[in-house]
């Protein structure tokens, strides 16, 4: 009996600065695949504890005094270059967590796989160019922000699409981004959902009288939508997060929405888990690639009021486990509040829903992706 020889396979992601969906990805990879090295370009191991113990090995931008690497993103040309002077030459498959630059990184042997996890191909070059073009997000900074895309993108997309011919495999969180990979790549994936880690949430069967959302405050995201809905409602909304966003939700809140803010404190893990688990229901406004979030909300019994577009509608089915909406804007999301609150939502039935994107499915379904392709 000829036994086979383990592949030794090496973790790419882009980023590892953040606790978000991209990141439980890769702590997933991780558990999946402990003896393998992480590469990412930035690493601030305060942000992701999961990640403690495992061997995280960074780009040259890791080196840069803080403030450049804060500001990373004006030089979008370090960025590809930190995952190409990266060495993978010891490992049989790369297996990448990308959204940005992760595959960018260099296979230097034929007989090399890489397989992307892509969440999306790079939304500020692609699918969401125009938006951010018109808001980037940098305050005063943003006419020059503005004039920087339309020079650097071009070779951006040109650099990212050629990066996207030499992935063997890809792998789409979405059937959105499924479509955007097809679109923008000319590739085939086919699609993991991402892991949720839903045995966490309890479901309370009892209600309570407010509504969450949660989530980076950033100006694409539009929470706005969802503080102001409530705001005019005059309904209690507790909202989870942090972002450049977030001084703004503050001067247009009324009186019945609520902030939490600190990550290890009133907005920690804990605290979300248990304001979701009475929550009368999930706000969602953002048109995201999955939003592992609204999993969760189902997982703990909350119905999801969302945007109907993008990877909510993998999720929610519109009547059954949420109440969707066509158009974002504040008169569409009350209405869907309203709907709501006119149908009847069974916790049990939500949290078996979220089920189906369960963690011990997505290690299933990456394992056998992995051993399926692995260099014989």
């Amino acid at each position: 009996m000829v036994l086979m020889k383990q592949p030794k396979i090496a973790i790419v992601c882009d980023f590892l600065t953040t606790m978000g969906g991209a990141e439980n990805v890769v702590v997933a990879m991780h558990e999946i695949f402990p003896d393998a090295p992480i590469y990412t370009a930035l690493y601030s191991p305060e942000k992701i504890p999961p990640l403690n113990t495992a061997d995280v090995r960074t780009s040259r931008l890791q080196r840069l005094p803080k403030l450049l690497r804060q500001n990373h993103r004006f030089f979008p040309t370090l960025g590809v270059k930190a995952f190409r002077d990266f060495d993978l030459s010891e490992f049989d498959i790369i297996l990448t967590s990308s959204y940005l630059n992760a595959n960018q990184v260099r296979k230097t042997r034929p007989d090399q796989v890489l397989i992307s996890y892509c969440h999306t191909p790079a939304r500020y070059y692609w699918s969401h160019y125009e938006l951010y073009r018109k808001e980037p997000g940098f305050g005063w900074l943003n006419p020059l922000i503005r004039l920087m895309m339309s020079i650097l993108v071009p070779k951006q997309r040109k650099l990212d699409f050629e990066a996207a011919q030499q992935v063997d495999v890809f792998i789409a969180n979405s059937t959105e981004t499924q479509s955007r990979i097809k679109k923008y790549y000319k590739k085939n994936s086919t699609v993991i959902h991402p892991p949720v880690d839903t045995k966490r949430f309890s479901p309370k069967r009892t209600r309570g009288d407010y509504y969450v959302t949660l989530g980076r405050q950033l100006p694409n995201k539009r929470f706005d939508l969802a503080v102001d809905a409530c705001t005019k409602l005059g309904i209690p909304l507790k909202v989870f997060g942090r972002g450049e966003m977030h001084e703004n939700l503050v001067r247009r809140a009324g009186p019945t929405i609520q902030f939490y803010t600190d990550r290890f404190g009133d907005a920690s893990d804990q605290a979300v888990e248990s304001a979701l688990n009475a929550a009368k229901g999930f706000v969602f406004p953002s048109d995201e690639d999955f939003g592992i979030v609204s999993v969760e909300a189902l997982a703990a019994g909350a119905p999801v009021i969302g945007y109907a577009k993008a990877g909510t509608r993998d999720i929610v089915t519109d009547g059954e486990t949420g109440v969707l909406f066509d158009r974002q804007t504040v008169d569409d999301v009350i209405a869907a509040i309203h709907r709501a609150e006119a149908t009847t939502f069974f916790p049990s039935k939500l949290q078996r829903h979220a089920k189906r994107f369960d963690t011990s499915l997505f290690v299933t379904k990456l394992r056998k992706v992995v051993t399926d392709n692995t260099p014989s």
